[in-house]
């Protein structure tokens, strides 16, 4: 039998705006957190999307799932994909992330998120990061990202403390998915800026 597919919560509702709680080992070697993870990796594939944190299905646990898969980059160009820094990124569980700063320099584009549906703005993010946290068997686990993973982790994370990429987002910048397709998508970041009234370095 198939995992349960979970709604998915959108902004405006409680759980999206709470810190959420640390997992005891116990708790992640549960069956509880097992059925959890089955459940969202389901409902990541659903949706799909490259990212999903338990508070996003209800769940206020300092937990999330990543999974990158190349298919979802198709749609992007070769030049693109290197300006993002983005590869596949295989699946794989954070609980209890830690995230540290490796590279704080900035890198800006757009992002978009399954709790906030129909809409993207552009977000800075910091470029390279260093995550600590345990893996679904309660094992540590350290991260080094940079690039598109980098942007994926500290969404994720954000979720996880209770922010959502409403509060770092260039607020001119917001608009809903089918006029970014319309009209920005292969748009360099910069000739956007210059368009929408934006500052960017």
């Amino acid at each position: 039998m198939s995992a349960e597919i979970f709604k998915l919560r959108q902004i405006g509702e409680a759980v999206l705006r709470q810190p959420a709680l640390a997992l005891s080992t116990d708790e992640i070697r549960s069956s509880e957190t097992r059925r959890l993870i089955e459940a969202m990796r389901e409902t990541l594939l659903d949706a799909p999307g490259v990212g999903l944190a338990a508070p996003q299905v209800g769940h206020g646990l300092q937990l999330a799932i990543i999974e990158d898969r190349a298919e979802y980059q198709k749609d992007f160009s070769a030049k693109q994909l290197a300006e993002r820094g983005r590869v596949p990124v295989p699946f794989h569980v954070i609980i209890n992330p830690r995230l540290s700063v490796v590279d704080s320099s900035s890198q800006l584009f757009f992002e978009g998120c399954l709790s906030v549906a129909g809409f993207t703005a552009l977000v800075p993010r910091t470029a390279k990061v260093q995550v600590s946290c345990y893996d679904e068997r309660g094992e540590p686990r350290l991260i080094e990202a940079e690039g598109w993973y980098a942007r994926i982790l500290q969404h994720e994370i954000d979720h996880l403390q209770g922010r959502l990429y409403l509060d770092a987002m260039l607020p001119r910048s917001f608009m809903t998915i089918a006029n970014h397709a319309r009209y920005w998508k292969d748009k360099p970041v910069c000739e956007v800026c210059a368009a929408l009234g934006l500052a960017h370095s």
